[in-house]
């Protein structure tokens, strides 16, 4: 077994208090997608199967997150997303397991009907904000509601738009060194890791552990809403911050991280017609789900990479499932006109 003493000492010192994901999520190879793709060597690992609020890759983050909130001696959460963020959904799963307040503040106009992850919220009873728009404001709405409680005599916690901190990155480092064990027991090695890419922190934390481990699997991101440059600075400035913070030898530039910004199309959360096929496609070959916000336009990249002859045939590829699946149900019109 591949055993890092680094990542070892990391989760020791910040996740004594919590752990919510009942780890080693499963890997399983995909025969029937390649096959149908006429691809190299498929695998999923299956982070949707984390046990938090219909599971995800924040699991592995708030596991950080909420061990620094615990020595912080914090008994309310805040945290900011999207109205159907899945990080927010599994932030107020996680604070009430450990028996801390939610207050979520999400961005856009409260709907008639809550619907996905917005109704997981309202029956988790989180305190819910709605606001206008992202931008500084929303940072200073976070801030006044933690005055707010402060006065009230209470230890707020602020936990921003997709728990994607330094703090954090460790998180999908222990998840490579998971992934390099589980394919070390089947006698493999990985050439290519597929995700997705929206606040950084996977890629980042996935990009870590290759170089805590010396792993030479190339990680490949699908951006969701950055461009190149700005998801490259932002995956970047994660893992030397990362390192920085735990006196961990790791320096990377933005040259280091593959990231494309070629399958946002008509923007964050607009699905069309090449990811409701994806959709389809994982769906009637291997009877996976994923979602069609994130993990979806990862599919639509790897698809047209197998299609563009970017890997060999005996290449093992792993495509990160990074949860987000109550967002299926919003899209049900799109989803049944194929």
């Amino acid at each position: 077994m591949v055993k890092s003493s680094k990542l070892m000492a990391l989760q020791k010192m910040h996740t004594q208090k919590t752990c919510f994901a009942g780890f080693p999520t499963p890997l399983q190879k995909m025969p029937r997608l390649s096959k149908a793709l006429n691809g190299p060597r498929l695998f999923v690992k299956r982070d949707d199967m984390t046990d938090l609020a219909f599971g995800g890759n924040k699991a592995r983050k708030l596991e950080f997150l909420f061990a620094d909130a615990q020595n912080k001696g914090a008994d309310v959460v805040i945290c900011v997303g999207a109205i159907q963020s899945n990080c927010v959904c599994m932030v107020a799963a996680a604070a009430r397991r450990l028996g801390i307040k939610p207050v979520l503040v999400l961005v856009g106009e409260e709907p008639e009907v809550y619907d996905g992850n917005l109704l997981l919220d309202k029956m988790l009873s989180a305190e819910i904000h709605f606001i206008e728009g992202y931008g500084p404001h929303v940072d200073d709405y976070m801030n006044r509601l933690a005055e707010q409680y402060k006065k009230q005599g209470h230890h707020p916690y602020v936990i921003p738009a997709g728990a994607s901190l330094p703090l954090t990155v460790p998180g999908y480092a222990l998840a490579m060194e998971e992934l390099v064990n589980q394919f070390h027991e089947l006698g493999e090695t990985i050439d290519y890791i597929v995700c997705a890419c929206g606040t950084g922190g996977t890629q980042a934390g996935l990009i870590f552990g290759t170089k805590l481990l010396d792993t030479k699997a190339k990680i490949l991101a699908a951006s969701v809403f950055a461009s190149k440059t700005d998801a490259a600075n932002t995956v970047a400035g994660l893992v030397n911050r990362s390192a920085k913070l735990f006196g961990v030898g790791v320096s990377i530039v933005p040259e280091d991280v593959a990231v494309f910004d070629d399958y946002i199309k008509e923007g964050y959360g607009i699905i069309n017609n090449e990811v409701t096929s994806a959709l389809k496609l994982v769906a009637h070959t291997e009877g996976i789900f994923l979602d069609p916000i994130y993990t979806g336009k990862a599919m639509v990249m790897l698809i047209d990479l197998i299609k563009k002859g970017y890997f060999k045939a005996d290449d093992n590829v792993v495509f990160f499932h990074t949860g987000g699946l109550p967002a299926l149900f919003l899209y049900k019109t799109e989803l049944q006109k194929q």
